[in-house]
Protein backbone atom coordinates (compact mmCIF):
# COMPACT_ATOMS: atom_id res chain seq x y z
CA UNK A 1 0.00 0.00 0.00
CA UNK A 2 1.07 3.73 -0.85
CA UNK A 3 2.18 6.16 1.68
CA UNK A 4 2.93 9.60 1.57
CA UNK A 5 5.05 11.83 4.05
CA UNK A 6 5.19 15.83 3.60
CA UNK A 7 8.25 17.86 4.93
CA UNK A 8 8.31 21.76 5.41
CA UNK A 9 10.52 24.28 5.12
CA UNK A 10 10.08 28.12 5.01
CA UNK A 11 12.58 30.50 3.71
CA UNK A 12 12.03 34.08 4.19
CA UNK A 13 14.13 37.23 2.62
CA UNK A 14 16.29 39.30 4.71
CA UNK A 15 17.50 41.93 1.86
CA UNK A 16 19.81 42.13 -0.46
CA UNK A 17 21.16 38.34 -1.60
CA UNK A 18 20.42 36.53 2.18
CA UNK A 19 17.69 34.29 3.07
CA UNK A 20 17.03 32.77 6.24
CA UNK A 21 15.34 28.82 6.09
CA UNK A 22 13.71 26.93 9.18
CA UNK A 23 13.41 23.57 8.37
CA UNK A 24 10.33 21.24 9.66
CA UNK A 25 12.46 19.66 11.71
CA UNK A 26 14.18 22.41 13.87
CA UNK A 27 17.32 23.96 12.60
CA UNK A 28 17.29 27.06 11.16
CA UNK A 29 20.22 28.93 9.18
CA UNK A 30 20.94 32.05 6.63
CA UNK A 31 21.78 31.13 3.28
CA UNK A 32 22.66 32.96 -0.21
CA UNK A 33 23.44 32.69 -3.84
CA UNK A 34 26.96 31.75 -3.94
CA UNK A 35 29.16 34.77 -4.18
CA UNK A 36 29.82 34.25 -7.89
CA UNK A 37 25.89 34.71 -8.68
CA UNK A 38 26.18 37.90 -6.27
CA UNK A 39 26.04 36.17 -3.12
CA UNK A 40 27.94 36.23 0.31
CA UNK A 41 30.46 33.08 1.38
CA UNK A 42 30.68 31.27 4.24
CA UNK A 43 27.14 30.53 4.32
CA UNK A 44 24.90 27.64 2.88
CA UNK A 45 23.76 27.68 -1.05
CA UNK A 46 20.90 26.54 -2.46
CA UNK A 47 23.76 24.73 -4.29
CA UNK A 48 25.66 23.03 -1.33
CA UNK A 49 22.23 22.04 -0.04
CA UNK A 50 21.62 20.11 -3.12
CA UNK A 51 24.72 18.79 -3.26
CA UNK A 52 24.54 17.60 0.39
CA UNK A 53 20.58 16.00 0.14
CA UNK A 54 22.30 13.61 -1.88
CA UNK A 55 25.46 12.90 0.19
CA UNK A 56 23.33 12.85 3.73
CA UNK A 57 20.92 10.74 2.22
CA UNK A 58 22.81 7.77 0.81
CA UNK A 59 24.94 8.06 3.65
CA UNK A 60 21.60 7.35 5.74
CA UNK A 61 20.69 4.60 3.76
CA UNK A 62 23.90 3.29 3.87
CA UNK A 63 23.60 2.72 7.51
CA UNK A 64 20.19 1.15 6.60
CA UNK A 65 22.24 -1.78 4.70
CA UNK A 66 25.20 -1.63 6.65
CA UNK A 67 22.62 -2.95 9.44
CA UNK A 68 20.39 -4.87 7.20
CA UNK A 69 23.62 -6.57 6.09
CA UNK A 70 24.53 -7.38 9.25
CA UNK A 71 28.16 -5.49 8.68
CA UNK A 72 30.66 -4.43 11.33
CA UNK A 73 30.83 -0.57 10.26
CA UNK A 74 33.77 1.41 11.66
CA UNK A 75 33.62 4.54 9.68
CA UNK A 76 32.26 6.18 6.49
CA UNK A 77 33.18 9.37 5.67
CA UNK A 78 31.99 10.67 1.63
CA UNK A 79 33.11 13.65 0.10
CA UNK A 80 30.34 14.76 -3.14
CA UNK A 81 31.23 16.65 -5.85
CA UNK A 82 27.99 18.69 -7.66
CA UNK A 83 28.68 19.38 -11.81
CA UNK A 84 27.02 22.16 -12.65
CA UNK A 85 26.57 22.92 -16.56
CA UNK A 86 25.74 26.67 -17.31
CA UNK A 87 23.94 27.26 -20.16
CA UNK A 88 24.44 29.76 -23.14
CA UNK A 89 21.30 31.43 -21.86
CA UNK A 90 22.12 31.17 -18.52
CA UNK A 91 19.82 28.22 -17.15
CA UNK A 92 21.62 25.88 -15.15
CA UNK A 93 21.66 22.47 -14.83
CA UNK A 94 23.30 19.72 -11.93
CA UNK A 95 24.44 17.19 -14.27
CA UNK A 96 26.28 14.92 -11.92
CA UNK A 97 26.52 13.97 -8.39
CA UNK A 98 29.89 12.05 -7.64
CA UNK A 99 30.62 10.52 -4.54
CA UNK A 100 33.31 9.56 -2.66
CA UNK A 101 33.17 7.45 0.14
CA UNK A 102 35.67 5.77 2.25
CA UNK A 103 34.15 3.26 4.25
CA UNK A 104 35.61 0.64 7.13
CA UNK A 105 34.17 -2.04 8.09
CA UNK A 106 35.84 -4.69 10.41
CA UNK A 107 35.83 -8.56 9.17
CA UNK A 108 37.33 -12.02 9.64
CA UNK A 109 40.35 -12.62 7.29
CA UNK A 110 38.95 -15.49 6.50
CA UNK A 111 35.78 -13.43 5.10
CA UNK A 112 36.79 -10.07 3.90
CA UNK A 113 36.33 -10.80 0.05
CA UNK A 114 32.63 -11.86 0.96
CA UNK A 115 32.67 -9.16 3.47
CA UNK A 116 33.87 -6.60 0.86
CA UNK A 117 31.14 -7.69 -1.65
CA UNK A 118 28.35 -6.86 1.05
CA UNK A 119 29.84 -3.60 1.62
CA UNK A 120 29.68 -2.73 -2.46
CA UNK A 121 25.65 -4.49 -2.22
CA UNK A 122 25.02 -2.15 0.48
CA UNK A 123 26.18 0.70 -1.39
CA UNK A 124 24.22 -0.15 -4.36
CA UNK A 125 21.32 -0.32 -1.80
CA UNK A 126 21.84 2.71 -0.60
CA UNK A 127 21.92 4.52 -3.56
CA UNK A 128 18.95 2.24 -4.95
CA UNK A 129 16.73 3.25 -1.80
CA UNK A 130 17.85 6.80 -1.60
CA UNK A 131 14.71 9.08 -1.96
CA UNK A 132 17.18 12.23 -2.87
CA UNK A 133 19.04 10.08 -5.57
CA UNK A 134 15.53 8.76 -7.06
CA UNK A 135 14.24 12.27 -6.85
CA UNK A 136 17.16 13.96 -9.50
CA UNK A 137 17.54 13.99 -12.81
CA UNK A 138 21.62 14.31 -12.17
CA UNK A 139 23.59 11.27 -13.31
CA UNK A 140 24.65 9.62 -9.42
CA UNK A 141 28.60 8.41 -9.94
CA UNK A 142 29.72 6.42 -6.70
CA UNK A 143 33.34 5.60 -6.39
CA UNK A 144 34.40 4.01 -2.58
CA UNK A 145 37.28 3.38 -0.86
CA UNK A 146 36.62 0.31 0.98
CA UNK A 147 38.85 -0.99 3.41
CA UNK A 148 38.21 -4.50 5.76
CA UNK A 149 39.95 -4.13 8.97
CA UNK A 150 40.58 -7.97 10.29
CA UNK A 151 38.90 -8.35 13.78
CA UNK A 152 40.37 -8.70 17.15
CA UNK A 153 41.71 -12.40 17.43
CA UNK A 154 41.62 -13.47 13.96
CA UNK A 155 45.00 -14.22 11.88
CA UNK A 156 46.70 -10.55 11.47
CA UNK A 157 46.76 -8.10 13.46
CA UNK A 158 43.61 -5.71 14.15
CA UNK A 159 45.53 -2.90 12.13
CA UNK A 160 45.73 -5.51 9.08
CA UNK A 161 43.57 -3.79 6.55
CA UNK A 162 42.81 -4.49 2.35
CA UNK A 163 41.69 -1.28 0.58
CA UNK A 164 40.37 -1.26 -2.35
CA UNK A 165 39.39 1.02 -5.09
CA UNK A 166 36.03 0.42 -7.50
CA UNK A 167 32.51 1.20 -8.45
CA UNK A 168 29.06 -0.29 -8.45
Amino acid sequence: MTRTAVYHTTVLWKGEHWGHIRMGNGPEMDFSAPPDAHGHAGVLTPEDAFVAAVNTCVMMMFIWATERFKLDLVSYECVAEGTKRIELDRTELFTKVALDPRIVVRAAAAQSEETRRRVQRALDSAVKYSLVANSIKSEIVVEPQIEIIVGAGEAGSADAALPTRGTP
